[in-house]
């Protein structure tokens, strides 16, 4: 059985009583199946899982940061057109920092969020916010049918390249007719940082055989066939839309922002980096600061894209 294969759960509804009970697949992919290269380094992870970055602080901070940056790049949390949605989801939920938005924008509306992990308790969540621990891989632990709009984002980094089509036709499973599925990605091929410069070039044929090895993708496919899964799911009135964001001073407050959250991204694999390839990390870590000042004079941006569509009524 290849890795990346996964059956779905029982399809059964998890009541509110269990929601934050942690969800027990009765079947997908295990640690032993492959092996997986063990990510080495001071920082957490989650050696069982395809995902490449650590779930620790410090990357609960960076995605609470790289939250704020999305939402300022993209003047808005979404961009389908969900109208007023009574059940809301979203896979792979982090900090949870979008879903709760989310839930104060539509106070009326159920917003699940979804992730491996809680990693960042709120003492005063959304009174219409719960949190569902789960695994897209596992498949989905709800009904058929069961939500309005249903969001997802980076997870490129988490989800193989070869389980992305069964992926999205999960999202699509527990879309409710007429519901919307959003989708935002960043592009994984070096032509997605044009223009580079030779430290940009190095890390990245460093970072892209790391992320190989685990099966994640290396050449951009997954963000520029969001429209195609999205289509295959059977979806219709599909957007794809392109995004360029650059990275560095040049680019004003968004380039700024950007170019930090990428440089934390960066440095949360230069440990395993440095261990997989006999680098030393202080020498990781100093092509990733001169990779930093390259995007500002060579003027680099970032590719990202934002695919959605409709389940038929």
């Amino acid at each position: 059985m290849p890795w990346w294969f996964f059956r779905r759960r029982s399809r059964g509804s998890l009541s509110a009583a269990h929601a934050a009970d942690p969800v027990q697949p009765s079947s997908g992919w295990h640690l032993g199946e492959v092996a997986l290269p063990r990510l080495q380094g001071s920082r957490r992870y989650l050696q069982e899982q395809p995902y490449l970055l650590p779930k620790d602080l410090g990357e609960v901070n960076r995605l609470d940061f790289q939250h704020y940056v999305l939402r300022a790049a993209l003047h808005s949390n979404y961009l389908a057109p969900i109208g007023q949605p009574r059940r809301i989801l979203d896979v792979g939920c982090g900090t949870g920092q979008w879903a709760f938005e989310l839930a104060q924008q539509f106070p009326q509306a159920e917003v699940i969020g979804l992730d491996l992990e809680l990693v960042k308790a709120s003492a005063s969540p959304p009174p219409n916010y719960r949190f569902v621990q789960g695994d897209i891989l596992h498949g989905l632990p709800f009904d058929d049918n069961s939500f309005d709009f249903v969001h997802q984002r980076l997870l490129v980094l988490a989800i193989p390249q070869a389980a992305w089509p069964a992926a999205v036709q999960e999202l699509a499973r527990v879309t409710a007719p007429g519901g919307w599925i959003e989708l935002l990605e960043v592009g994984t091929a070096l032509q997605d940082y044009l223009p580079s410069g030779p430290a940009t070039q190095e890390f990245y044929q460093l970072g892209s055989q790391l992320a190989a090895l685990r099966g994640i993708d290396t050449d951009g496919t997954v963000m520029r066939s969001l429209a195609r899964y999205l289509e295959e799911a059977g979806l219709v009135n599909i957007h794809y839309q392109a995004l360029d964001v650059p990275l560095g001073e040049w680019g004003g407050r968004i380039g700024s922002l950007m170019a930090l959250d990428l440089r934390e991204v960066w440095k949360a694999i230069s440990a395993p980096i440095a261990a997989r390839f006999g680098r030393s990390e202080q020498e990781v870590l100093a092509l990733i600061e001169q990779a930093h000042r390259e995007w500002n004079s060579f003027h680099t941006s970032c590719h990202f894209a934002v695919a959605y569509g409709q389940k038929p009524i």
